[in-house]
């Protein structure tokens, strides 16, 4: 929670002096979103590096509503979407693990 809260008022802030929408030197959403994509899971290797290419992939893709989350104006344009991507991570590692036991 603190670091979305510093990154929604830092993105907005770096948004107003660079004069871009979410430019690319704005690291903390990326922070935040990878956060919540363990913060239930077990800190394990198997799970931390699922929960990464998981988070990274859809960062990527930006899955609705991510993608129309950018659309959102400053601090909170810039960490919608990443959070959205974490939660995506998140709720597929638990899926997995209550499923098929893995990544443990």
């Amino acid at each position: 929670i603190v670091v979305t809260l510093i990154g929604v008022w830092s993105g907005s802030r770096v948004e107003r002096v660079l004069g871009k929408k979410d430019p690319g030197v704005i690291v903390i959403d990326e922070v935040a979103g990878m956060l919540l994509s363990v913060i239930l899971l077990p800190p394990t290797i198997p799970v931390l590096v699922t929960a990464f290419l998981l988070f990274r992939l859809f960062d990527i893709w930006k899955p609705f509503p991510a993608r129309e989350s950018q659309a959102l104006t400053g601090g909170a344009g810039v960490m919608v979407d990443d959070l959205i991507a974490g939660l995506y991570a998140l709720v597929l590692v638990l899926g997995a693990r209550a499923l098929f036991g893995f990544p443990r």
